[in-house]
Formats: C-alpha cells, structure tokens, sequence
C-alpha cells in the first residue's frame, strides 16, 4: 500500500483574535482527530493589517514544506480573507472560510478568486461586522457553497454545527478518519 501523504491544514484566525481562539481551537482539534493531518494556527496578532497577515500564512505554508494539492484552508473573517486570497494565488486542495472578510471595500483585493478544490463558506445572517449579502454575491459568482446560519459574526450559537460542517468538509476533501489502525 502506498504510504499516505500528509495533509496541511492552515488556520488563521480573525482580527480581534488568536489562534487560541474557540473557533479556531475547536477545528484545529478536530483536524488532529484525522489521520495524516498536520494543523497549523497561525499567530496573526503581531499585525493588524491584511498584507502583513497574507505574508505570514504565506512563510508557514513554505516552512512547512506542504504543496498546494496537500493544503486546507481555513480562516474566520479576517483569517478568511487571508484564506481566500491565499487561495486565489495559489490552486490548494480545500478552502474553509467562516465570516470571511470578502467583498469588503478597506480590504485590498477584497473580491479573490478562490481556487480551491473544495471551498464551503459558512456565514451568520445577523453579522454586524461583515455584512453577508455581498459575500453571498461573491459566492454565487464563483458558484462557491454557502451555509446562512441564524447567527453573528463570530458564530458563537453555532460552533457545534460549524465543526460538525468542517468534519464533513474534510470527508468531501477525500481526508479520512482512522478506525482501528485501518483506512
């Protein structure tokens, strides 16, 4: 049997936050419960600002080695602009965006062409930060999914359903769950 590749999941987190945040805490959790999985949260808190934070996701994906085929993004609104735009200059495997800060007139390139395998946008109907309908127009022209959830911003009332949808993410993505030492 062929030895199985590792997969690179890449978490980055939003403005406000860190990469110890529920969200991104719960999925890079979840991630590690995959066999061959390596998860990467990306520490964004030394800058504010979309550049800086694009160029660090940028020097992890090179450290790390990973080749785009192998690489998950995933990232919560600002994190998900950096996802999304990562993306958009490099074809990966998958590209999980919560609340993404897209179609966002302060952010440059704020409408990426997201090249993913698999793409799901999850997004909260009573976000106050992001406003969704423009990213629902952005998704319906790159024919991208999007799940509405009755929630805000951070999608707090929805974690449970947020990583049961990154575990169904992963399974579309062809990443398996090891049972019993067997694929």
């Amino acid at each position: 049997m062929a030895e199985l590749t590792t997969i690179h999941i890449f978490l980055s987190h939003g403005l406000e936050s860190g990469p110890g945040s529920t969200k991104i805490q719960a999925l890079k959790i979840l991630a590690e419960t995959f066999d061959k999985v390596q998860a990467h949260a990306i520490d964004h808190r030394s800058s504010k600002d979309p550049a800086v934070r694009l160029t660090q996701m940028q020097n992890a994906i090179e450290a790390s080695g990973a080749h785009p085929e192998n690489i998950i993004l995933a990232g919560s609104s600002m994190g998900g602009w950096v996802c999304a735009q990562t993306s958009a200059q490099m074809p990966v495997l998958g590209c999980f965006l919560l609340a993404p800060a897209l179609a966002m007139p302060a952010y440059p390139q704020s409408s990426p062409r997201i090249q993913a395998r698999h793409v799901q946008i999850i997004h909260g109907w009573d976000d106050d930060v992001v406003p969704p309908l423009p990213v629902l127009k952005l998704a319906r022209q790159q024919a991208l999914p999007a799940l509405m959830l009755p929630d805000g911003h951070r999608l707090g009332d929805s974690l449970e359903r947020v990583t049961e949808e990154f575990r169904m993410f992963l399974s579309r993505a062809g990443i398996h769950k090891t049972r019993t030492g067997q694929k």
